[in-house]
């Protein structure tokens, strides 16, 4: 339906994964299989659910798996509250990140809006 690679919500979705993985990198090793671990899912689910949504036969399967990527963006931002919380990582990364995912919630959410109106 979509070329996935080349839809700037994609992009940014993958620049914010990238961005997880290496705020991740300075957690403690007993994080590993918690909150490391949950970040990092949500983290790639925003792109992977973005890519296969694109590749689905209808625009309300797109809408849907958007929604998905939504809901992940929002996850990842939850953990990262509780990140900063537990002095994992600083308020100026936390901010930084913050800003990235509420560009790629309204991203999401317009892209959702116009699947609707070309029905």
């Amino acid at each position: 339906m979509h070329q996935y690679k080349e839809l700037k919500v994609w992009q940014k979705a993958m620049s914010i994964t990238k961005l997880t993985y290496q705020l991740c990198a300075g957690f403690p090793d007993n994080e590993r299989y918690g909150l490391v671990s949950q970040m990092r899912r949500a983290a790639v689910s925003m792109p992977s659910n973005i890519a296969e949504g694109a590749g689905r036969n209808s625009k309300l399967e797109f809408r849907q798996f958007l929604a998905i990527a939504n809901g992940s963006a929002y996850e990842l931002e939850t953990q990262l509250l509780l990140a900063n919380s537990f002095g994992y990582i600083s308020a100026e990364s936390l901010n930084a990140i913050s800003i990235e995912l509420t560009e790629l919630q309204k991203m999401l959410f317009g892209l959702q809006k116009s699947l609707i109106e070309k029905q």
